[in-house]
């Protein structure tokens, strides 16, 4: 596409309040000098954005104001940035979506996604808002931008924001290679899990869920054995040495910590409601299992870029659905249905 052809709005996908998500005209606002305009191509569906629709929240982030969803994006640069810096137009690329940002509490330097200030595309933890890139044309800075390889096609692209969330919640636990592991809820986040554990070396990886689909998800990128969630006594008989919990909810971490072996970790990357929870300490206590949490990623995007142009990482069977623009709400209505889908995708660039 031509830069001069570009509009001064484009439809988006705007979360106004619980049960209200609607395809939006939006403006298109000036680009600063080192921003460029990406054309999306695919746009995955995240958990958090079926909250804000769901729910007019994601945990404690609560919408006060509309704004635009979306940040597993793939695109093309079609107006480059001002002042020569980043990809030039027509270059395929994926976006890492924060934004680290210091701030009162303390913090790890080495690990930004865990400053306080942290902003992220289509989320509502602060005001105003962050608006997201589920957008025809959306304004990012060069530093979200990671050019793509050849090797790696704008649609599987989609995944590498989730697939870095993954890879980080591997990092976590240290070095698999050889180990038994243990994924609890095998949606996108645990069935992307699967695929990174096993290119990182893990001897057996055993993957759990609730329902068939995404325990067939999981076989198909690397899982050697599945099981049912309600199979305690084969959960616990696992006896893994690193357990990642990625079903979000306090059976899925009960579950998580009978399944460790003694002395084993145990990394939390499943975001579990606010406020308390029943979980099972004492026996995280007497196993001495390491309870690590996992939250979001940092310079893991590269990685997984570059395991995915190389062929090391299998995740395209994780994708299960693909929906216009124009029909984007069928999309989140597909998503929403775990035991039917795994990852959803929409097609900014299709027509209905």
């Amino acid at each position: 596409m031509s830069t001069t052809t570009i509009p001064t709005t484009g439809r988006a996908v705007v979360a106004h309040g619980a049960g209200d998500v609607r395809l939006d005209e939006v403006p298109l606002r000036q680009a600063a000098a080192d921003e460029v305009i990406v054309e999306v191509a695919y746009g995955g569906i995240c958990g958090s954005d079926l909250h804000y629709w769901l729910h007019g929240a994601a945990g404690e982030s609560i919408l006060k104001a509309p704004m635009v969803l979306g940040h597993e994006i793939s695109g093309v640069v079609v107006r480059a940035a001002d002042n020569g810096a980043g990809p030039k137009v027509g270059t395929a690329v994926a976006v890492h979506p924060a934004t680290p940002a210091p701030g009162a509490a303390k913090y790890p330097l080495d690990r930004p996604n865990l400053s306080p200030g942290c902003t992220y595309l289509g989320s509502a933890a602060q005001f105003p808002h962050t608006d997201g890139a589920f957008s025809r044309y959306v304004i990012l800075p060069v530093r979200m931008l990671r050019a793509l390889p050849d090797q790696i096609d704008l649609r599987t692209a989609a995944l590498i924001e989730p697939t870095s969330v993954a890879w980080h919640a591997v990092s976590r636990a240290g070095d698999v290679e050889g180990k038994t592991a243990l994924v609890i809820g095998c949606g996108p986040i645990g069935a992307l899990t699967v695929a990174v554990l096993k290119r990182a070396g893990a001897a057996r990886i055993v993957a759990v869920d609730m329902h068939a689909k995404p325990l067939e998800i999981a076989k198909a990128v690397g899982a050697d054995e599945v099981l049912m969630a309600g199979d305690a006594e084969a959960i616990k008989a696992v006896e893994a040495d690193i357990v990642v919990e990625s079903s979000g909810n306090h059976h899925g971490l009960a579950s998580a910590i009978s399944g460790a072996a003694r002395g084993g970790t145990v990394v939390m990357v499943g975001l579990l409601p606010t406020g308390p929870q029943p979980v099972l300490i004492s026996l995280a206590i007497t196993r001495e299992l390491e309870l690590r949490g996992s939250f979001r990623f940092n310079d893991e995007i590269d990685e997984v870029i570059s395991a995915l142009a190389d062929g090391s990482l299998n995740v395209s069977p994780v994708i299960t659905h693909e929906f216009p623009l124009e029909r984007a709400m069928e999309g989140f209505e597909v998503a929403r249905n775990s035991a039917e889908s795994g990852k959803v995708l929409l097609n900014f660039a299709s027509e209905a």
